[in-house]
């Protein structure tokens, strides 16, 4: 056969590509095409705060602009940014952390790339919430490790346990466990106790703890702890997004155990080479901006408020607790089985953009709705006007 009537090979994407959409990015999509045709749309699928950064970072990184020179930093982010977040790990919750255990990366995102790379191997079993954050299981998968999604529900109040744990190993090994508190998209948070008997579970078990603590500083009902106050060995990921309002600067961190700390630098040095200089600078300052972000807080707290008193006059009277982030997860089977017709209608009829539960639960989330607080209170207001007359037709 000649070279020219030989069939050619297909060239295809890789199996390890095939996760699913990450659904609120897609919502996301839609909410802008509709923008894009003239149409006023109020974003409540994503969780970005409506807030910029606070003017600290704002004036940091305008002088670092002036100054003309922006570059790589070292892998593991700038000293002097290093030495300000164990300050204020000191500050916050009184745990002591050397700056070398410390990260920078390029937001939480990276965070998670490096932490699954660097703890893990192929096939390894990661366990993980259901309903959980969605990208959680898409990473791990394209990475060639197993998440093992569990199942929880009020009775273990939206969070894992050493028992739930212990039937998962039942099933076969785990190497990990991945636990965010503040919880997306339930906004539920463990208590101290609960989350400190859940880290020395694991750590007596030889299981990698990753904490998820991106929603620190968003918290309204109950106290926050980090999983560094319970074991050194706790793989801290966290990020200036939510609480700092930093998600165009694409910065994040996280706190290492030492043994991780070489492996997680040198895996850095070759994906991302460093995170960007300049959202480094802005970052630092950030953590002296608390007096603006308390003050956006207190905006959050009120949006809250608003829609835990308005939405079950609309129907949705099945709301898991808000203890912190910025979500409010209902059930709308009331409304409509499948919450994926319900958003596409919403959004469609209602200009109102929320998150169907599918995108973080696999079993039970037609049943869910993820609705975002982190918007304006006005918008916020006109959500629930909006949502009243639609359900009303």
């Amino acid at each position: 056969m000649s070279d020219r009537n030989r069939q050619r090979p297909a060239f295809q994407a890789s199996g390890r590509s095939a996760v699913a959409p990450f659904l609120a990015m897609d919502v996301l999509s839609q909410a802008a095409a509709l923008e894009a045709q003239g149409r006023r749309i109020i974003h409540m699928e994503v969780g970005q705060p409506a807030a910029p950064a606070p003017s600290t970072a704002l004036a940091a990184a305008r002088a670092a602009l002036d100054h003309g020179r922006l570059g790589y930093t070292e892998a593991k982010g700038r000293a002097d940014v290093r030495q300000r977040l164990a300050r204020h790990y000191l500050d916050a919750y009184g745990v002591e952390v050397h700056p070398d255990r410390i990260m920078l990366t390029t937001g939480s995102s990276a965070g998670f790339n490096l932490a699954f790379l660097a703890a893990f191997d192929p096939g390894d079993r990661i366990v993980l919430t259901s309903p959980g954050y969605p990208a959680y299981r898409n990473i791990l998968k394209a990475l060639g490790l197993v998440p093992v999604e569990v199942d929880v529900g009020e009775d273990t109040r939206w969070s894992l346990t050493p028992d739930l744990i212990a039937k998962a190993q039942a099933e076969g090994p785990v190497k990990g466990v991945l636990v965010a508190s503040p919880a997306n998209p339930t906004g539920t948070m463990m208590t101290p106790d609960a989350l400190a008997d859940l880290v020395r579970y694991c750590e007596d078990e030889g299981i990698w703890f990753i904490s998820d603590e991106i929603y620190h500083g968003l918290v309204y009902e109950g106290r926050q702890e980090t999983a560094l106050t319970t074991s050194s060995q706790a793989i801290i990921i966290n990020s200036f997004s939510k609480y700092y309002c930093m998600t165009g600067w694409r910065i994040g961190w996280m706190v290492l155990p030492e043994v991780l700390v070489r492996p997680v630098e040198r895996i850095a040095q070759s994906l991302y080479i460093s995170p960007p200089d300049v959202s480094q600078i802005a970052a630092a300052a950030a953590l002296d901006g608390t007096a603006e972000l308390e003050k956006v807080k207190a905006g959050y707290a009120e949006n809250r408020r608003l829609l835990l008193e308005g939405l079950p006059g609309l129907g949705f009277d099945k709301l898991l607790p808000v203890d912190g982030a910025f979500y409010i997860y209902a059930d709308t089977s009331a409304f409509d089985a499948d919450s994926l017709a319900f958003t596409k209608a919403m959004l469609a009829e209602a200009g109102v953009a929320a998150t169907p539960g599918a995108d973080f639960d696999l079993t039970r989330g037609a049943s869910y709705t993820r609705f975002s607080f982190a918007g304006s209170n006005e918008d916020m207001q006109q959500a629930l006007v909006q949502l009243g007359d639609w359900l009303k037709r």
